[in-house]
């Protein structure tokens, strides 16, 4: 069986989200769960992709998930995983691989 290779975005900025005081920052996320994922599933296609809010965006999915971290609605760091929200603010690694594996990767 092959997969398709699931797309994780990670949504963040340079400055550090308020409410995320003690938490490591946006890029230091998405660095730590690219390598956590990589060592979990290896030879298991994925991308994971690191979207700053700052930034100007063109992708209209995209565009709709920053207005709604501006409006407070989610906390940043926020990860998707095929475009369902998987994690925001403090971002832990279980939510992360039960979507992944609901999506069949398996832990090696």
């Amino acid at each position: 069986m092959s997969l398709s290779p699931v797309i994780i975005e990670v949504y963040g900025a340079d400055i550090q989200c308020a409410s995320c005081v003690n938490a490591p920052s946006s890029k230091d996320t998405y660095e730590w769960l690219d390598a956590a994922l990589s060592r979990k599933y290896p030879n298991q296609p994925f991308t994971i992709m690191y979207i700053d809010i700052d930034k100007e965006l063109t992708e209209p999915y995209q565009l709709e998930i920053v207005e709604k971290i501006r409006e407070d609605e989610y906390f940043y760091p926020l990860v998707m995983v095929n475009n369902e929200m998987v994690g925001e603010g403090y971002i832990q690694l279980k939510p992360v691989y039960r979507a992944m594996e609901a999506l069949g990767y398996h832990a090696v």
